[in-house]
Formats: C-alpha cells, sequence, structure tokens
C-alpha cells in the first residue's frame, strides 16, 4: 500500500488538521461532553468519524461527480446543512442555565447520539468540503481509484477519531469550571455563536 501512496505523510497531515481544528462536529462533542460526560460523547465522536470516513468513500466512487454535474444539489445540500447548524446553535444557545450535576438522574436529558451525529455528517458544509478535498487531492485516477479511495477513507476515519476524542476530553475536564448555572450559561452561548460562525463561514469562503 504504501509504495502506491507517495502521498500518505500529506494526506495524514491534512486528516489531522481538518479533524482536529474547529467546526460544528467538534464544537458538538465539546458541548455534549462538557454536558453529559466523557462516555456520553463517545458515541458522538464514533457517529460523526464513520459518517465522514463515508462520505469521503461516496464522493471518491462517483458521487462527487453528481454534485459537479448538478451544482444547485449541491447548494441545497450545504443551506440545508447551515439552517440545521443555526438551528443547533440557537437550542445551545438557549441551553438550561442548570450547573451541571454528576448524577446519572442529570444526565438522561435529550442528547446528539450516535445517528444523530452521523446524520449530521451529510448535511455538514465543512465535511463534504473536506471529501472533495481529499478526493481532488490525494486520490489517484483509473483502475485502483476505488480501493485507493477505500484507504483514504480508513486512514482518515483512524486519524479523526482520537481528534475527536481530544475534543471530548477538554469537554469533559472543563466540567470543574461549569458548576455555577452563570459559568454554564456563558460556555453554552460561547459555544453556540462558535458552532454559528462556523457554520455560516463554511458557505462563504
Amino acid at each position: 500500500m504504501l509504495s502506491t501512496f507517495p502521498t500518505l505523510l500529506p494526506f495524514l497531515l491534512f486528516a489531522f488538521v481538518a479533524s482536529i481544528t474547529p467546526g460544528p462536529t467538534n464544537i458538538l462533542v465539546l458541548s455534549n461532553s462538557a454536558r453529559y460526560g466523557f462516555k456520553a460523547a463517545l458515541p458522538i465522536v464514533f457517529g460523526a468519524c464513520v459518517s465522514a470516513a463515508t462520505i469521503v468513500l461516496l464522493v471518491g466512487c462517483g458521487l462527487g461527480e453528481s454534485f459537479n454535474r448538478f451544482p444547485l444539489l449541491s447548494h441545497i445540500f450545504k443551506w440545508l446543512g447551515v439552517v440545521w447548524l443555526s438551528y443547533l446553535a440557537w437550542q445551545l444557545y438557549q441551553a438550561p442555565n442548570k450547573a451541571i450535576e454528576s448524577d446519572s438522574a442529570a444526565r438522561n436529558d435529550r442528547r446528539l447520539g450516535l445517528w444523530g451525529a452521523a446524520s449530521l455528517q451529510l448535511i455538514n458544509p465543512k465535511t463534504w468540503t473536506m471529501a472533495f478535498a481529499v478526493v481532488s487531492m490525494f486520490a489517484v485516477r483509473g483502475d485502483k481509484q476505488m480501493m485507493h479511495t477505500l484507504y483514504l477513507s480508513v486512514l482518515f476515519f483512524l486519524v479523526s477519531i482520537p481528534c475527536l476524542g481530544l475534543w471530548a476530553a477538554l469537554g469533559s475536564g472543563s466540567v470543574r469550571f461549569l458548576q455555577s448555572p452563570k459559568a454554564l450559561m456563558r460556555f453554552n452561548r460561547c459555544l453556540a455563536l462558535v458552532l454559528l460562525g462556523s457554520a455560516w463561514l463554511s458557505v462563504m469562503v
């Protein structure tokens, strides 16, 4: 594999930067981990990473050509993502200001979850932009394109898991600073504004 993958190191660096830098998924992982704990954020991390890697595979296997052929479809997906992420930002901004508690009863409210995080990637503009960049810059053309794209998607998954896991650890580690309702309100509202900004910036660049 390595002999047919001369761009391995550049790709790994690209995948690391794409996964570790703040974006809608990272912010939601951070928020859910701070609110419900590290373990509760793990399904979100796994679902988001599997979905993002699958999108890379789909784009590399021909879905990207469909978007190029029908640019209106791409715009519709992009704006659906922005609207949905804006809604999530508003929900986060209005989140209850009750201090975070350690008991399990306080952790049973509604949370994103594995399937929610996976489906979110389908309308996340950052994920699609990343997938198109991966395929255009690193995928080979010809008979080996499908297998090479499969390698890319698996490697992206392996890189993104610890990156999002770090965001989950940061969220759970911030709990000790969020014991008062006022601190939690400020935290939620800051994250909501960052989430809103990351969603809209993705359609402006």
